[in-house]
């Protein structure tokens, strides 16, 4: 049997369940290998994850439907009895029907035999489970799409009730893999780990799902590489290869000009600390120069906190009243620490009338969008927009649950051709060609006030740098990410300051490099 490695790269694709369903059968009739052979496959991997997990004594108890996912935990329930682990086996009967490749593994179970199995049909045959226990839930996989009800409901509620460690295979049963879940979330299976194949499912990224999915693996299975390589999709993971690949390789003979001159319009009467954490971000993230353009009343703090960056003075002693001339910068961000001010907004209706370069707006530059909507439509194409969810929200307006949202979100992107950065777990960048790519980097340490500042700088320095904005954007987040979480790491998520993200910075691209 022959098991198909990934040789070449390509993102981490999220694929729907349609084409989740479209990977399998190319898999099958290319590969070949029978679809109980690909089952096999899928489930030992499940097994292997779960043994190297059990302790001495644990018993696991899997609850199995009667579909391809109960497939799964019948194999993975065979694969550990092997290994002599105390494994019992629960069939919920909710229908007659079953699928045949269930049918075949549960007539290999005959031949185990230090494994039991029962079937439930009522609620009252529900097991006894242990806080020792390991409970494995196999009742639906991501093919759902309706709510669960009856005897599977009653199954997950059950599951629910464990004070067990349980694990999901797949997707937690009774969640919907490519939509909102929430109107029947009393019947979601509640994992404290979900082992999904090959790829992550959508649901895995929104907020509201954290308590059904706990901390999610994704598992190889070996589907065919020439499907993932040519299917189209909406939504990308990115991970650590995708980054090393679009970092650039710095000439010997370059010079600071080489990697270009941005300019950050920020800061205020009191709100100065925001200018200097972008400037700085700025400039640790490979800028050549950086010009921070600020009211008068900062230019001690400025000159003294990092005299790294060269300043310009706004005429205002403390606010933003104008941009200076914009000639010479090849990237130009504005927003952090800027106020809202109507000397502000002004300015930054001249800047967006007068920039002929894509722009990174934070902070108060959305605030001041959120009053003036009007003004989003004349943003120079490919701007980057960076709001933490609820300055999207003044912006592009509100949403029922995050599955809208992030509809909003890649929307608002294509109509206005500009690139979406909403911040958060697993921030999303949506691109003006309706593609959505999810961040796999940062940590909770990371919601402190200045963080966002941060991010600005960073994406700031990666544009002016000549990286397009789409690189920018993406490259920007996963390292301020990575940052965050050495970060973290050594200092820990409560006590770490979005300062030393920036000086963690060494060490993220260091490992990128």
């Amino acid at each position: 049997m022959i098991i198909f490695e990934r040789k070449i790269h390509y993102p981490m694709k999220i694929l729907p369940v349609e084409k989740v369903r479209e990977a399998d059968a190319y898999t099958i009739k290319h590969e070949p290998v029978d679809s109980t052979e690909l089952m096999e496959r899928a489930a030992r991997e499940c097994y292997k994850w779960i043994y190297k997990k059990l302790k001495r004594g644990q018993r696991v108890k899997i609850f199995c439907g009667p579909g391809n996912n109960g497939g799964d935990g019948l194999v993975c329930g065979r694969l550990l009895a092997r290994q002599n682990a105390p494994v019992e086996i629960y069939v919920v009967r909710f229908t007659k029907k079953v699928s045949p490749d269930f049918q075949t593994n549960y007539d290999r179970l005959e031949l185990v035999s230090d494994i039991r199995v029962y079937d439930i049909r009522s609620a009252e045959e529900m097991p006894d489970l242990e806080s020792s226990d390991i409970i494995v839930d196999a009742i639906f996989g991501s093919g759902l799409s309706r709510p669960a009800e009856g005897l599977a409901a009653s199954a997950i509620r059950h599951i629910n009730r464990s004070p067990g460690i349980v694990v999901a295979i797949d997707i937690p049963s009774g969640l919907f893999s490519d939509a909102c879940s929430m109107q029947q979330s009393d019947a979601i299976v509640k994992a404290d780990y979900t082992l999904s194949f090959q790829f992550p499912k959508y649901a895995f990224l929104f907020p509201e799902n954290e308590v059904f999915v706990g901390d999610w693996t994704v598992l190889p299975i070996g589907l065919h590489p020439e499907y993932i390589e040519q299917v189209e999709v909406k939504n990308h993971y990115v991970e650590d290869v995708d980054i090393k690949k679009a970092v650039k390789k710095r000439p010997r003979f370059s010079h600071k000009g080489t990697y270009g001159h941005a300019l950050l319009i920020s800061g205020s009467y009191g709100k100065m600390g925001a200018a200097v954490l972008a400037a700085r971000a700025c400039l640790r993230s490979g800028a050549g120069l950086v010009t921070a353009h600020i009211p008068s009343c900062g230019y001690n703090i400025m000159q003294t906190a990092f005299p790294e960056a060269m300043v310009s003075l706004d005429k205002n002693e403390s606010m933003i009243s104008a941009h200076p001339v914009l000639d010479n910068y090849t990237a130009i961000g504005v927003g952090p620490g800027i106020g809202t001010e109507k000397e502000t907004q002004n300015a930054l209706k001249m800047l967006i009338q007068n920039s002929s370069i894509p722009l990174v707006l934070d902070a108060d530059a959305l605030n001041i969008l959120g009053e003036n909507k009007t003004w989003i439509s004349f943003l120079p194409p490919l701007s980057i927009l960076t709001p933490h969810p609820k300055e999207f929200e003044r912006i592009a307006g509100k949403s029922g649950n995050c599955f809208d949202r992030i509809d909003l979100q890649r929307e608002f992107a294509i109509k206005h051709n500009i690139y979406v950065v909403v911040k958060g777990a697993h921030t999303s960048t949506c691109c003006p060609d309706g593609t959505c790519y999810f961040n796999s980097t940062g940590n909770p340490g990371m919601a402190t006030g200045g963080s966002g500042d941060v991010l600005t700088g960073i994406i700031l320095g990666f544009l002016a740098q000549g990286y397009s904005p789409k690189e920018s954007a993406i490259m920007g987040v996963y390292m301020h990410g990575l940052a965050g979480d050495y970060a973290a790491s050594r200092l820990t998520e409560e006590a770490m300051l979005a300062g030393e993200i920036t000086e963690f910075l060494t060490r993220a691209f260091r490992e990128i490099r």
